[in-house]
């Protein structure tokens, strides 16, 4: 490569991909809440503030708190772009379903597929509501018919 005075060598600077879910991370909101499809329509998907796990790096079924248009909401990460356990689906986006104060998802459905292992976390951290959700059955007025 010529070093003149004038002409500099050209440097690429090149550094390493973060496969990981951290501060700052941009997700896509993957359920049919109203403030989720506002910010994913008006391109301003929700970002990480917090990860509530021991490391700060977020895992599948990790509980979050996200910056979702001017408010702080909960989700649960239920896809990633990282490197998964076996038998644990990878995905194109980073997926998150928001929840409520109580810890029951702000809406009724889940758009994308969600992996076994995360249904029986869910089913043991979350209320009956998060469990048919995650189970696909709880379409309120469907659900409804079923039970009678």
């Amino acid at each position: 490569m010529y070093k003149g005075k004038d002409n500099k060598a050209r440097n690429i600077h090149v550094t390493t991909t973060y496969n990981e879910i951290q501060k700052m991370t941009k997700l896509r909101v993957v359920d049919n809440s109203e403030i989720g499809k506002r910010a994913m329509v008006e391109g301003k998907p929700p970002k990480v503030i917090h990860v509530y796990n021991k490391t700060g790096i977020g895992k599948i079924g990790d509980t979050v708190l996200v910056a979702i248009k001017g408010e702080k909401k909960k989700g649960v990460l239920v896809g990633l772009k990282q490197n998964q356990k076996t038998k644990v689906p990878k995905f194109d986006s980073n997926n998150v379903v928001l929840l409520d104060e109580a810890g029951t998802p702000l809406g009724t459905r889940i758009h994308v597929p969600i992996p076994t292992i995360l249904r029986t976390l869910l089913k043991e951290k979350t209320h009956t509501k998060a469990s048919q959700l995650v189970s696909g059955k709880l379409d309120c007025d469907w659900y409804a018919h079923l039970q009678n």
